[in-house]
């Protein structure tokens, strides 16, 4: 699973729509869907901060592990 199909994942099974994580990371709705279609590369900032709101590791969003830790913190 790659990051695009990981971040609407967790989207989906966290029940948040695109305008609601999009706000999060303020910017437009349209964006954050070109993010999950692929058109658009998500910028790591806003990687980690999807990593921190959902509070997963940094290598299960990005698609490196299908292990779902938790954002490490330090």
């Amino acid at each position: 699973m790659n990051y695009r199909e990981r971040i609407r994942a967790l989207r989906e099974d966290n029940d948040y729509t695109q305008t609601q994580i999009a706000n999060i990371l303020n910017i437009g709705q349209r964006t954050y869907a070109d993010y999950e279609l692929g058109k658009t590369r998500i910028p790591v900032d806003a990687l980690i901060k999807l990593a921190k709101f959902y509070d997963v590791d940094m290598n299960y969003i990005c698609g490196l592990s299908g292990v779902r830790g938790r954002f490490p913190v330090g």
